[in-house]
Order: C-alpha cells, then sequence, then structure tokens
C-alpha cells in the first residue's frame, strides 16, 4: 500500500508496504495472496508463531468477563496467575514480577526499581546507570539514552540523561583488538574500570542486553564474560540488569538466556516472547535480594502505569506460556537451533560477503562485510540491509534488516533471524534455501553481476 493511500505514520516514507491479513504457524499472507515464511518472528515477537486460536479464545473469554480493572484499587485474577507462572518457570531466586505493556516501559521501571533499592536500602548517592554501545533498550527516552547505538541515538542525543557506556562483547569486532581468550576478557573488566571512574558510591545498575537483539544481531558473549560481570556487581554493591526482552522466554531454550551462563541478574526484564504479539505485555523479574528491600523497609514502588496488570494482556500472556509448556517448546528449541546456526554457517562459507554467524538457540545474526578478511562494512549507500530484506520478500522469507551501527557504531549491515520456536524442520530448510539464493543474489548486485 502507498504512502498516499492511507494515513497511518510508517516508519519507511518511502516504501510501498504489502497489507498482512492473516497468518497461521509460521506464515504470513498478504492482500494480494503472497505468503512469506516469518524467519524473523516479526522482531523476535511471535514465538509460538501465527494463529494459535487458544490465545485469541483466551482473551476474548477475559474481555467478556472483566477488560479492565484499575491497578490502584485492585489485582486481578489473570494478573496473579500469570506472575505465579513465571515464578515457577523461573530460577528460584526470582520471587516478585512487575507487568507492564512494552519492553521499552519495562526497562525504565527496572531502571527505576535499582534506584529505589539503593534510596530505601540507605545508598542515596547510587544513580547512575552503565550500559554498552551497540546495544538496544528501546525507544523511550530513557530506554534510548542507556542504549548503545550512536546512529539510532543521534537526533535525539541532547534529549537523553548521562549513561556511561563501555565496549560490548563481540569477539568479532573487539574494540580492545584482542584475541580471545588471550584477551583476558577485557571487555568484562572495562565495567570495573567505569565503575572506578564513576564511583562505586554513584553507580545503581549495570544494564546490558544478555544477547544483542536488534543493534548488533546475535552478539553472544564468551563463557567467561558474565561471570565476571556478576562478580565485578557484587563487589561494587551494583545492580545488574538483564535484558531478555529478545533473547528470553524459551528463545535460547531457557526462560532467560543469562541461565546459560550459570549466574544470574538482579532484575531481569522480558517482553516480546512473553505474549507472541498477541497483546502488548512484559515483565520484570525481580530476586528476592531486591524485593526484601522494598519489603522491609515498607516502602511503596514509585511508578505504576494505566495498563500495569492489565487482565486481558495478562490472558495472553498465561495462554503463551500454558501453550510453551503443554508443547514442550522449550525442550526442541536446542535441536532446532543447531540446525539453523549449522545451516547459516554453512551459507557463510559459500558467500563472501556474510562476515559472521552469531548467536544461540533460535536467536542469529548475519553481518555482512565488504571483505572477510579486513572485515570492512559496505557504505550506507549500498543499502545492503534493506536490499537482503526485499530481495528476501521476493523470495517469500522475512529476516530483520540492521543497517547502521553494528560495525562501529555508526556503519555496518547485519540482520537477524529468529523464527518462531516451534518452526518446523521443513520450514527450516526452506529458510535456509531461500536465505541462499537471496544472499548470493545480493553478492551478485554488489559485485556488478546482475
Amino acid at each position: 500500500m502507498k504512502l498516499s493511500e492511507h494515513s497511518f505514520f510508517a516508519r519507511d516514507l518511502i516504501r510501498d508496504y504489502p497489507v498482512a491479513v492473516k497468518g497461521e504457524g509460521s506464515w504470513i499472507w498478504d492482500e494480494k495472496g503472497g505468503k512469506y515464511l516469518d524467519a524473523c518472528a516479526g522482531a523476535n515477537v511471535s514465538g509460538i508463531g501465527h494463529g494459535v486460536k487458544e490465545i485469541a479464545d483466551a482473551m476474548q473469554a477475559q474481555a467478556a468477563e472483566l477488560a479492565y480493572a484499575p491497578p490502584q484499587h485492585f489485582l486481578n485474577q489473570p494478573t496473579v496467575d500469570l506472575c505465579e507462572k513465571i515464578i515457577s518457570l523461573a530460577p528460584e531466586q526470582y520471587t516478585r514480577v512487575m507487568l507492564c505493556s512494552s519492553g521499552s516501559e519495562a526497562i525504565e521501571n527496572a531502571m527505576k526499581i535499582a534506584r529505589q533499592y539503593h534510596v530505601f536500602k540507605g545508598d542515596s548517592s547510587k544513580y547512575r546507570m552503565i550500559s554498552r554501545w551497540q546495544g538496544f533498550h528501546g525507544n523511550t527516552i530513557s530506554a534510548d539514552a542507556v542504549s548503545g547505538s550512536k546512529m539510532r541515538r543521534s537526533i535525539s542525543a541532547p534529549m537523553l540523561m548521562d549513561v556511561t557506556h563501555i565496549d560490548h562483547a563481540c569477539c568479532y569486532r573487539c574494540a580492545s583488538g584482542r584475541e580471545y581468550p588471550e584477551c583476558g576478557i577485557i571487555c568484562a573488566e572495562k565495567l570495573r574500570q567505569a565503575i572506578t571512574y564513576d564511583g562505586a558510591e554513584n553507580v545503581s545498575a549495570f544494564l546490558c542486553e544478555t544477547i544483542v537483539g536488534a543493534a548488533a544481531p546475535g552478539v553472544t558473549p564468551v563463557p567467561e564474560y558474565y561471570p565476571m560481570i556478576r562478580e565485578i556487581c557484587d563487589e561494587n554493591d551494583v545492580l545488574w540488569i538483564s535484558d531478555e526482552i529478545m533473547s528470553g522466554t524459551g528463545r535460547t531454550g531457557c526462560l532467560l538466556a543469562a541461565e546459560h551462563w550459570g549466574v544470574l541478574p538482579d532484575i531481569a526484564v522480558l517482553a516480546k516472547g512473553l505474549s507472541c504479539g498477541y497483546a502488548p505485555l512484559s515483565a520484570i523479574l525481580i530476586t528476592e535480594k531486591v524485593f526484601d528491600v522494598f519489603r522491609r523497609t515498607g516502602q511503596p514502588y514509585i511508578g505504576g502505569h494505566t495498563y500495569n496488570a492489565h487482565p486481558v494482556t495478562a490472558a495472553a500472556g498465561l495462554a503463551v506460556l500454558d501453550y510453551l509448556e503443554k508443547n514442550n517448546i522449550f525442550s526442541d528449541v536446542s535441536r532446532k537451533g543447531e540446525i539453523l546456526g549449522e545451516g547459516l554457517k554453512n551459507i557463510m562459507d559459500t558467500c563472501s560477503i556474510m562476515g559472521d554467524v552469531r548467536g544461540k538457540g533460535l536467536m542469529w545474526g548475519l553481518e555482512f562485510v565488504m571483505d572477510k578478511n579486513t572485515r570492512q562494512p559496505f557504505g550506507k549507500d549500498k543499502n545492503v540491509s534493506p536490499m537482503i530484506m526485499l530481495e528476501a520478500m521476493k523470495r517469500s522469507l522475512l529476516v530483520y534488516p540492521v543497517q547502521g551501527g553494528c560495525a562501529d557504531g555508526i556503519s555496518g549491515d547485519a540482520a537477524l533471524v529468529c523464527p518462531p520456536l516451534n518452526i518446523s524442520d521443513e520450514d527450516i530448510k526452506f529458510l535456509l534455501d531461500s536465505l541462499k539464493e537471496t544472499l548470493l543474489y545480493v553478492e551478485s548486485v554488489l559485485k556488478g553481476g546482475a
């Protein structure tokens, strides 16, 4: 549909968009009958695929019974049940859950919880946030401030609060120019250095994506990284907030991706896959260590939103988690992830513009480069990521494009491949075949052969 044919403020004011009219399983159809394999689950959202009737039925039933209850007056049963379900699936350190509507909103509340934790504990000087470059935490002003994409922050920069950023944990593009494992995991040590510079007495929390999503797709730290982060935070009374908006809710086979590193954050944020696109929903998981300060002091949380604990969205989230559990979907993520990951690496072996494949479970990032040896990124004028997205659509495939920032904060092209968790083996094969055809075609265009 052309811009002149509708009134929606679309993200891209140049491109014409097809209109999606139906979704079923891992596929989406447009108004002209075009069919697309959703190889990015929207934006890592549709974890159980499209058109699952029992989720819609649960929402409809709840809306008919109680569509909204003012949270300043009432609890409601779907909210209570959803929080209990999340706690039952989470590691035992987590004892409380706050529900919100979006990832950005949850990130901001997580930051406020960390600040109030320190204030109520008697450490009111601790307010500063530390996060990482090449990270993305949302599009609200505070979430933008802790994000680390220079390209995304360029216009809003004068409006953002002061946040200390450290290098991200990317071996492919180590900011210190070192090689693992001789590097000494310097990217983790940068947190210790930043806390020293800012003063431990001033630092409230360290916030990062466990596995990077939209800013540097698929960047996954080495095994030693998060144990070191946990130790550094503990030594300095700094809370660790893990953004699991993309990597959580089974995306790597566990509720939290951090579980793979054997250590856990003080506060974890879930969204996207928590309701799988059926309703706007996010959750903040809070450890007993953090909650105990609120309990002991009797201090109320200073915050809250109109749609906190919304009955219909909570019903959707509960139905999604029940569906994931009933169908044992988490348990098969590792196997499918190995098939997908190996297939993507095989494509890289035959495609000269594919510089790196990284990820875990069913969350994979692909980075595209002009030269594999030098790792030189393409210039923005080449429009590599948008070209890959559009060419993939011509081949009935949806991938999530990332343009600008994944290489050095300004330049670099990448794509996120994160299909529904219940994608079939047959559809994984289609994904890999279509993606290979797409990338080889784009490679030929960039080299002047098509």
